[in-house]
């Protein structure tokens, strides 16, 4: 009887200690702010109920117009977790887009690929190394010079006459300066650092959202990063040109599919403003999208279940694709997999086999609202990947420019 009761007891024990452990574990997680669309519902999880600190009744907090208010969070409706702030906006309507559109990105300075030495006549030699600079560097100017291509970076250290050359540079976001030596090549005799570098990129991604009265949009839902690098590319101009999408590369377990097309034609339709951590932004001169224009919905309003994409696989017009978004993440840790989802659609994994590269930026809709986008597919599950909050989206096109 005594070991039945120590059983129990423990039991209890652990019980409360997980409950506890999970608590606090929402409590750090979970935003203390949400914003709504007035008039929309708060969805915080099916275990987490928002219950108004003004109403003593156990009932869900559902709808704001006007005022904010202040809300109490409670685990299966039962157990506090924290008080929160749940604010009311207006709702801005923007064109879901689902279209795919041509990238030409100048970088602003130019990227750092690679590092390696040559053979001089005192043998091998590393200039770029010597000096401290690393691959994914951004150099911005040499010898008091701004640089914006690999040949301007050629033409100052191939005329330097082997004098030091002052670099400015940025890595990690931080500036730094260093002194570059040039050494004569024994191949061509010519003044050389041992850096290769990159000036530019171009791609195919896909528009999330238009908004008429500001001609913004927004795409991709992830940054444009250097192939060689990973490295974010700083933008410093760019343009917007019309593709067609001609097939599609399957996906499978262990083997990403990816979108196949090319440029219609060189002509520009819009201007590239910023590339960011959540997406690509800018304005376009010529928008000829024709999906009808919806409420964004805030990330707070977002619930596991039935969702919709829309996307391009063939020509340039999308087509509506049924998904399921199965997880949900409130927390800002990882900018661009705020949700898990899982392509459900037929068509489409007959097609496609779920989610393949150059889908980024896909629009999600769910209850008539624009609540995301399409980043990232699972390498080892091409039916699934993530998704960013379309609100986040929205914000950074606000501050874009």
């Amino acid at each position: 009887m005594q070991k039945f009761i120590k059983s129990v007891v423990f039991l209890i024990f652990a019980v409360i200690l997980s409950l506890t452990a999970f608590i606090i574990y929402l409590d750090r997680t979970l935003p203390n702010d949400y914003y709504i669309t007035k008039g929309g519902k708060v969805n915080i999880s099916h275990m987490v109920n928002a219950v108004p600190c003004s109403n003593n009744a156990k009932t869900e907090l559902t709808e704001l117009d006007e005022e904010a208010e202040q809300a109490e969070l409670k685990l299966l409706g039962l157990i506090p977790i924290k008080v929160v702030n749940i604010f009311p906006v207006e709702t801005p309507v923007l064109v879901p887009c689902g279209e795919p559109f041509g990238i030409k990105l100048l970088t602003d300075g130019v990227i750092v690929v690679e590092v390696s030495s040559f053979e001089t006549e005192n043998g091998f030699i590393s200039p770029g190394e010597n000096c401290g600079l690393k691959s994914g560097d951004i150099i911005k100017s040499i010898d008091g010079i701004e640089v914006s291509s690999n040949e301007d970076v050629e033409d100052i250290i191939s005329s330097s006459g082997g004098k030091a050359l002052k670099v400015c540079a940025v890595r990690s976001e931080r500036e730094f300066t260093t002194w570059l030596y040039p050494q004569i090549s024994n191949i061509d005799n010519k003044y050389r650092a041992g850096i290769w570098v990159r000036d530019s990129s171009a791609g195919i991604g896909t528009m999330t959202f238009y908004d008429p009265e500001t001609k913004q949009f927004g795409g991709l839902g992830h940054p444009v990063c250097d192939i060689d690098t990973g490295e974010l590319m700083p933008l410093n101009s760019g343009e917007v040109v019309k593709v067609s999408i001609s097939g599609v590369k399957k996906g499978k377990s262990g083997s990403p599919g990816e979108l196949m097309g090319g440029f219609i034609s060189s002509f520009s339709i819009g201007t590239l403003t910023d590339n960011t951590s959540v997406g690509l932004f800018g304005t376009l001169d010529d928008f000829s999208g024709g999906s009808e224009a919806l409420p964004l919905g805030m990330s707070s309003e977002i619930k596991t279940g039935k969702a919709y994409i829309y996307t391009t696989i063939s020509g340039t017009r999308p087509q509506k694709y049924e998904i399921a978004i199965e997880k949900i993440d409130r927390s800002g840790s990882e900018d661009s997999r705020d949700m898990v989802i899982r392509v459900t659609d037929e068509r489409l994994l007959r097609e496609s086999g779920g989610i393949v590269q150059g889908m980024s930026g896909s629009p999600i809709i769910q209850d008539g609202k624009i609540v995301g986008a399409v980043t990232h597919v699972f390498i080892n599950n091409p039916t699934k990947g993530y998704a960013i909050f379309a609100d986040t989206m929205y914000e950074q096109m606000k501050q874009a420019g």
